[in-house]
């Protein structure tokens, strides 16, 4: 059972590939400045008693930090392996 999953493709698709390379261009600090931009505009929020809109935007935080990771990641690791050979 081990050898079928070691002969398995496990190349990318041409959609995450296409992405992969679109998101590589952007600087992380895109990401990072995104999730604090999206705190602050948070707490602004909750100051001015806009408590739901608050939740909702203050909620944007943890998905760019996610999307920064993933593209810090991207450019480290490139696209998939097999694909360089």
């Amino acid at each position: 059972m081990e050898t079928m999953f070691k002969t398995q493709d496990k190349r990318e698709g041409k959609v995450a590939k296409a992405i992969e390379e679109q998101t590589s261009k952007l600087p992380s600090d895109v990401f990072l400045w995104a999730s604090i931009g999206a705190m602050t505009a948070a707490a602004i929020l909750q100051i001015a008693r806009q408590k739901h809109m608050s939740l909702f935007i203050g909620q944007w935080a943890a998905p760019f930090l996610l999307f920064g990771l993933y593209n810090k990641l991207v450019k480290q690791r490139g696209h998939d392996s097999m694909d360089k050979e």
